[in-house]
């Protein structure tokens, strides 16, 4: 059978459509290479959230942002995806891409790089419940946000279909989608499971219970805030010259976030903690990511310092309500993330306070606090009374590691010797 030859203007065509297939091809590399940086985050809130809690829970707290990144990698692809970004007739949910089994490299591209973002807004809520949850009951609520609360936020305001984007909502890496989302479901979550035993007095006061290894508070910090290059960057969806901005004021606005936490600190007269430096420095991070492609680098240096400040304030303020939030992540990504959200419509560049867009973002803000907090309620309520989700006291006592794993984080440790002797006492009482 005779070649079929190309015309000879396709000829010069050719060049062009190489270099289309060639750009193609780098963007989806860069997107690749992004989704496994927003991966390594998970390693980071990993050592941050077990560096916070007691040597007796550290396996369990390990545990629970494993195995979310699992079960959330297996849920969106097979549901939260096609509710995020399948076909929209409403605005309100998609309608396919279940399950998906056929698609474009891009496509896939995107799905890689979502299952990254649907595992960092379930994983929020780990270090918030930290020491007291049970390891199925979590499980079970990481279920819901990475297959319903996270995707169908996600489709009101980055489906091109969504209601909210048809307003001109700018979350362009997820201030608000992802991390505002997981953290009011960790203040619903803090709110139903209780605070840990022995945080609060009889009068309400508040008890320090410190966390076993600062070091690894801040190896997580830093593993994170590198992460967040890809989870900023990775937003562009293209490789192109836009990531050097949005980069460059994601590193800015988590420099400002620390020394905001600093400036914060010093002005109350308290002394200046590595954790909450380290979460000044996270709090920067979120608050920037809504806002790092359309703000200047010194409105990205305001928005992290005052995120810093933000988050320090708003750990104080739990505390004065009895809320027991181990590792400080409600303000860290509900409280930063609803102001970067606010400050992407403020600060947004040759256009600052713009009051329409400003409204918009507040409506963003609200409905996201609204439909985040008040489902994860309700599912928690759920868990709590289905399959538990506070652990017996006994077993908190004793620490999640032994009751929920039967291993040790560090087994060369000697052991609580509560748990044994009130076995002990227990066993000499019967007849």
């Amino acid at each position: 059978m005779p070649q079929r030859r190309l015309p000879w203007f396709a000829l010069l065509l050719l060049p062009g459509l190489a270099r289309a297939d060639s750009l193609s091809a780098v963007d989806t590399v860069w997107i690749a290479v992004a989704a496994a940086l927003v991966f390594f985050m998970q390693a980071g809130f990993a050592l941050l959230e077990s560096g916070m809690s007691r040597a007796k829970n550290a396996l369990n707290v390990v545990m629970k942002n494993y195995m979310d990144l699992c079960v959330g990698t297996l849920v969106f692809w097979g549901v939260g995806f096609g509710v995020m970004f399948g076909t929209s007739s409403t605005g309100w949910f998609g309608e396919d891409q279940f399950m998906l089994s056929h698609a474009d490299g891009s496509t896939w591209a995107m799905l890689l790089f979502q299952i990254m973002f649907a595992a960092t807004a379930a994983t929020i809520a780990s270090g918030a419940m930290a020491e007291r949850t049970r390891y199925v009951g979590y499980l079970c609520g990481a279920i819901v946000i990475t297959g319903l609360i996270y995707p169908l936020y996600g489709h009101w305001a980055w489906n091109s279909e969504g209601w909210l984007a048809k307003l001109g909502f700018i979350d362009f890496a997820g201030s608000t989608v992802v991390h505002s989302i997981g953290g009011w479901c960790a203040l619903a979550g803090v709110l139903v499971v209780g605070p840990r035993l022995g945080r609060f007095d009889r009068h309400g006061q508040p008890r320090t219970i410190p966390g076993h290894n600062l070091s690894y508070v801040a190896l997580g910090g830093f593993i994170l805030w590198f992460g967040w290059f890809g989870f900023n960057g990775g937003s562009t969806l293209a490789a192109s010259v836009d990531i050097a901005k949005v980069n460059l004021n994601t590193q800015l606005a988590a420099a400002a976030g620390a020394v905001g936490s600093v400036i914060y600190r010093m002005v109350s007269r308290r002394p200046i903690l590595l954790t909450e430096t380290v979460n000044g420095s996270l709090a920067g991070l979120v608050a920037v990511t809504a806002g790092c492609a359309v703000m200047t680098p010194g409105f990205a240096v305001l928005t992290g310092l005052v995120a810093g400040a933000l988050a320090a304030f708003g750990a104080r303020m739990l505390l004065a309500l009895r809320l027991d939030d181990v590792v400080g992540a409600v303000p860290v990504h509900a409280f930063a993330g609803a102001w970067g959200t606010l400050a992407a419509g403020l600060f947004y560049d040759g256009d600052l306070f713009n009051p329409e867009r400003i409204t918009v973002q507040l409506l963003g803000i609200v409905v996201a606090f609204g439909w985040a907090f008040f489902t994860a309620l309700v599912m928690y309520m759920l868990v709590s009374l289905l399959t538990g989700l506070r652990a017996p006291a006994l077993h908190e006592q004793r620490g999640l590691d032994l009751s929920e794993h039967a291993e040790s984080g560090y087994p060369e440790f000697p052991q609580n010797t509560l748990y044994n002797s009130e076995l002990t006492r227990s066993a000499e009482s019967r007849p």
